[in-house]
């Protein structure tokens, strides 16, 4: 008799899903290569969650969650805060990628809980800065932080220069200059 261990076979999919859709975004990644990859089915993808559209969601959800984790957002040291995310997203290029899938295939509809919450209360914690809209002040934030992921390949190559390090210091000092007041 085989026994079948769900969560297990959950994780399996999740991983092998996370890496297929990083890698095609929704629309070119493939629930065959998926269920290979999990050592699973299509049916069993489907039975777990119940079509494409909804495993990106848990998928991207799952990478959303363990960003918010490990990245913690202190609206009080914004240069400390980009450099965090800066640190993750070059040490997981994953979940850059699903992010930029996301904005790319998912520009309208509900949104998704975790990332819907996350942008309220990152914006009501920045309401006490003056200098810029706190809306605004996030955006600028988060693009500096992740620029260095999301260039396109001909700058990229002319940038391979300049090493992680000081990638990093010039993410945090630019940060800190947005972030100076007087």
């Amino acid at each position: 008799m085989v026994v079948r261990d769900a969560e297990a076979s959950r994780r399996r999919i999740l991983r092998a899903a996370t890496a297929e859709f990083a890698e095609h975004g929704i629309a070119g990644a493939r629930m065959d290569r998926v269920a290979a990859q999990a050592e699973s089915s299509k049916e069993r993808i489907y039975a777990y969650f119940g079509n494409k559209d909804a495993l990106f969601d848990a998928v991207f959800t799952a990478s959303v969650d363990r960003t918010l984790e490990a990245v913690a957002f202190d609206a009080d040291d914004l240069p400390a805060y980009a450099g965090r995310m800066f640190d993750y997203f070059a040490d997981h290029p994953d979940a850059q990628r699903l992010t930029t899938w996301y904005r790319l295939e998912r520009p309208t509809g509900p949104g998704l809980r975790a990332v819907i919450e996350a942008n309220r209360a990152r914006v009501e914690a920045l309401a006490k800065h003056t200098d810029f809209a706190p809306v605004a002040l996030l955006t600028l934030v988060q693009a500096i932080a992740s620029s260095w992921g999301t260039m396109n390949p001909e700058f990229a190559g002319a940038a391979s220069t300049v090493d992680r390090a000081e990638r990093r210091r010039t993410v945090v000092e630019a940060v800190r200059r947005l972030t100076e007041t007087g």
